[in-house]
């Protein structure tokens, strides 16, 4: 069996320009990147709108299992589908950070024959758009402190900076570091540390910014830090935002590569799902879906993350009505949630898909209650069973989904004909009725337990006096009408990760609140979630190296 790089390697690549006029992108639209890749032109961006809009399908899956999910392997192979059928598709994805790749949970091009190409510049530094997002953001972390050695004009707390550096990578050593050591030259000593970049709010202000005058808008919005009388300062107050958005200004512009089989994908953007929203651009969304009939596009982690925050945050922000949504379970991972241990998920056990199709269901349940219809694809692995594939479309459909088997990562878009025209079929009946889960007036502090009580399943919410007391300063200060940004572990609907399944009757413990005020939501933390993920005891990069013939290996 081929490795996914290797897959990837031996594909047939179009140029841009074939790929583009696929959608109706003219050649002279497109702005080279290399000989795969190409950026759109903002110019051309702007003569889209008004535009009518095609139909938009969210792919997103159960709680993440140490078995796979594949959730972007079939976004990809659901938008190969959807053309294989005589569909007008673009598919729309995030990029892949450094961190992930080099540590445990590898890229983000898909697998298998369902990819997006070029794969070894996706997972690596692609169009560069990571590299800009944070020297914008290091920019005004140096301008920052720049700000106070000059003399400290603005009066900035050095105790209350809330603006960290950031890095690409995975590098635990890094979170928590002194500032300014080394006598006077070198500033005031201060306690700082750094965040992964994809947990930046630069990298949320450029995902949902509608244009370059938005983006400078939302950055100047960000709030840095405060005064000892507790009142915000600004990105603005510090002169940063002009330069941020000089230097994000080609980031800001989305990127063209295409699929195994040719289908134009639209990759840009990679916010954290638990830390930021967790999803694509809507600069590229919303330019897919005044190109194509329809748009597929995923959200990050399971659906009680990435799903909420779609629908919460992206779409609330930037006013997009989803059309359907594709839930991603597979066979192993629900036994996982059904007790079974990892070395033993190749083992059929019909009685533990019983036990964990728990998870999936409550993600069904979730879905319905924005309003918008859920089918379900089983993604397929070798060592599946009839008996229980069966029983996991079987608790499917007690919950009210229809469930497909799907093979696409062994045999591409053939593998999921039946679901891609279910999935069209669904889209184009009118049957979404788009809601959020709250309405904007309702309190910071009832958001929260909102999503606690009906996402999670948590009976009461821990949030501790100093958080309350702050989410009620910000109510005060005019920003109670922000959505929350939940940030929790993946692996499970709790924030206890081995709490597999669908738990019920917990508590949620709130650690921390955040205002990210430029890209417009109130991040809250949640039991020991981290904004700089560590590597693992073996990491990825261990086994990433050039070949004789200087080809990567050991990309996955």
């Amino acid at each position: 069996m081929l490795s996914d790089i290797d897959i990837a390697r031996a594909a047939e690549k179009l140029p841009p320009a074939e790929i583009g006029a696929r959608i109706g992108i003219p050649p002279e639209a497109l702005i080279p990147y290399g000989r795969d890749k190409a950026k759109l032109d903002p110019a051309f961006l702007a003569t889209l709108n008004g535009r009518p809009e095609g139909r938009l399908i969210l792919v997103t899956a159960v709680n993440p299992t140490p078995a796979g999910e594949g959730k972007t392997t079939t976004t990809v192979g659901l938008g190969d589908g959807l053309q294989r059928i005589g569909e007008k598709v673009a598919v729309c994805l995030r990029e892949a950070s450094l961190g992930p790749s080099f540590g445990m949970k590898g890229g983000a091009a898909g697998g298998g024959y369902a990819q997006v190409i070029p794969m070894e510049d996706m997972n690596l530094h692609f169009t560069g758009d990571f590299h800009a997002i944070g020297a914008a953001h290091n920019l005004l972390s140096a301008m920052i402190d720049n700000h106070i050695y000059w003399g400290n004009a603005l009066g900035i707390d050095q105790r209350r900076v809330a603006w960290k550096r950031v890095v690409d990578m995975n590098d635990r050593a890094l979170r928590e570091v002194v500032l300014g050591l080394g006598g006077a030259p070198n500033g005031y000593p201060r306690e700082g540390g750094f965040d992964i970049t994809v947990a930046s709010e630069v990298m949320a202000c450029l995902c949902l910014a509608e244009d370059l005058a938005d983006l400078e808008e939302r950055l100047a919005r960000i709030v840095i830090g405060f005064r000892s009388d507790r009142t915000p300062v600004y990105c603005r107050d510090l002169k940063a935002d002009g330069a941020m958005a000089v230097l994000l200004k080609d980031a800001m512009q989305p990127n063209l590569v295409q699929t195994l089989e040719h289908t134009p994908a639209f990759v840009h953007g990679g916010p954290f799902a638990n830390i930021a929203h967790g999803c694509n651009s809507v600069v590229a969304t919303r330019a897919a879906l005044r190109l194509a009939d329809f748009v597929v596009t995923e959200a990050g982690f399971g659906a009680d993350l990435g799903a909420e925050k779609f629908f919460d945050i992206k779409c609330r922000s930037a006013g997009l009505k989803p059309d359907a949504v594709v839930i991603v379970a597979t066979v192993r991972a629900i036994k996982f949630h059904g007790g079974v241990a990892r070395e033993d998920l190749g083992q059929e056990d019909v009685e533990a898909v019983r036990r964990g199709a728990a998870n999936l269901v409550r993600h069904i349940e979730n879905v319905r209650k924005f309003g918008v219809p859920a089918v379900v694809a089983i993604n397929h692995f070798s060592s599946d069973t009839p008996q229980e594939t069966q029983a996991l479309i079987e608790a499917a459909e007690r919950a009210g989904a229809e469930a497909y088997p799907c093979t696409h990562w062994a045999d591409g878009s053939a593998g999921l004909l039946p679901l891609a025209r279910r999935v069209a079929e669904i889209a184009r009946s009118g049957e979404a009725r788009f809601q959020p889960l709250y309405p904007a007036e309702l309190p910071l502090e009832e958001k929260i337990a909102t999503v606690a009580r009906q996402i999670y399943g948590a009976a009461d919410v821990n949030l501790p006096e100093q958080a309350r007391s702050q989410l009620r300063r910000w109510e005060e200060e005019g920003y109670g009408h922000l959505p929350v940004c939940m940030a929790k572990t993946q692996y499970s609907f709790s924030a206890d990760a081995g709490l597999r399944g669908a738990p019920t009757g917990f508590t949620l413990p709130v650690t921390e609140v955040r205002l990210s005020a430029g890209a417009g939501f109130v991040v809250v933390l949640c039991g020991e979630i981290r904004t700089m993920p560590g590597l693992p005891r073996h990491p990825a990069a261990e086994t990433i190296r050039l070949d004789s013939e200087g080809n990567i290996q050991g990309l996955f």
